[in-house]
């Protein structure tokens, strides 16, 4: 995902690798961390499943752990570049992304890696990653908004998908932090962090509801998208599916921390609003999919954009997952699989691209 910054001559100092190592490349941890969360939760089981998603899980916790060391790097010994990211609003937003891969790898944690780690480490690593991607997310989901308001100097018809990344983190962690309930004392804390997650289920699905209009609007009024960054109208996807994801988690974890009828409105939730939302959600996968065709053929690329095919499809397959629980339809099943298959395609191929970019130096070039 481009940063729209242009680069400064330099003289290959230290970490020279990094100068040009932006906010958006967490988007390929989240779109690895992704397959493990939405793999573990499926309708059906074969042989190797579990291990399948164990090892996703790992890659994306050593991504995790190499990006965050490459970028402290990028902060360390390119602080003109940071700052002039964080001025720019083509890059500002995927702060975001780095709540969200945070979030994600917790996730995956608790839901696979315990098999490898243990349960009892495997809540303190996601404690930690919860606790850093829900602080990181909300400072975001505040910061960035307000820097596109008041330094930024957005201009009428620039609105772009990319604007919902802060506000999405949030929502991350609504549907990932009913995972760490059961392991809180009973009473205030579990209470706490259940009415916490809808709160911040709230402040970003409100948020969306703000944004996408603004967004949609510039898709029928212009101008046109760049090329490159037409995949990024599949980020629209990770408010709608995320938020399905949520509700079923509170649907979940509602009877034990809550007394009715706030247990048993918990769960009408879940199916009053994740069926209709799966069905918009459906809508915009197909717009936007019809887009990229049409982009592809008009010479689109490849570019850091792609992985917005990832993360945003595997959060509707968690949705789909949920709904399948609640409601007993066969039909959400089909749709879990469906959209799984879609998801490990757009893997294959983006993560394939983007190794190649690697190599070539395309993507990260190795001098400047």
């Amino acid at each position: 995902m481009r940063s729209g910054v242009p680069s400064r001559p330099e003289e290959g100092g230290r970490a020279a690798f990094a100068r040009h190592l932006g906010p958006n490349w967490y988007a390929s941890v989240m779109g690895t961390a992704i397959v493990a969360n939405a793999g573990a939760g499926l309708p059906l089981s074969f042989p190797g499943l579990r291990t399948f998603c164990l090892l996703f899980w790992a890659l994306s916790l050593v991504m995790l752990a190499v990006l965050l060391t490459a970028r402290a790097a990028h902060w360390i010994h390119h602080r003109d570049q940071a700052r002039a990211h964080l001025l720019d609003p083509a890059t500002a937003p995927f702060y975001g992304c780095l709540a969200m891969a945070l979030l994600a790898v917790g996730g995956g944690t608790m839901l696979v890696g315990k098999d490898w780690i243990g349960l009892r480490a495997a809540v303190a690593v996601d404690a930690v990653l919860f606790t850093a991607g829900t602080v990181v997310g909300l400072g975001a989901a505040v910061a960035i908004p307000y820097l596109m308001a008041a330094r930024h100097g957005l201009r009428p018809g620039s609105a772009s998908p990319v604007w919902l990344l802060p506000i999405v983190a949030p929502m991350v962690s609504a549907a990932l932090g009913p995972l760490l309930l059961p392991h809180l004392p009973a009473g205030q804390w579990q209470e706490a962090l259940l009415l916490g997650c809808y709160g911040m289920f709230g402040l970003s699905l409100l948020a969306t509801l703000v944004l996408l209009p603004v967004v949609f609007a510039r898709l029928l009024t212009g101008p046109r998208l760049p090329l490159f960054l037409v995949p990024t109208l599949f980020l629209v996807l990770g408010p709608l599916g995320q938020s399905v994801t949520a509700a079923n988690k509170f649907a979940d974890v509602a009877p034990h921390v809550v007394q009715d009828p706030y247990a048993q409105g918990f769960g009408m939730l879940a199916v009053l609003y994740g069926v209709p939302v799966t069905g918009f959600a459906l809508l915009w996968l197909a717009l936007a999919s019809a887009a990229v065709l049409r982009a592809r053929r008009q010479g689109m690329g490849f570019a850091m954009t792609w992985w917005a095919f990832t993360f945003p499809v595997g959060t509707c397959v968690t949705g789909a997952e949920g709904l399948a629980r609640h409601t007993g339809l066969h039909a959400f099943e089909w749709l879990t699989v469906a959209l799984y298959a879609f998801l490990l395609a757009a893997w294959a191929v983006t993560a394939c691209l983007t190794l190649r970019g690697l190599l070539r130096g395309t993507l990260l070039p190795r001098t400047t």
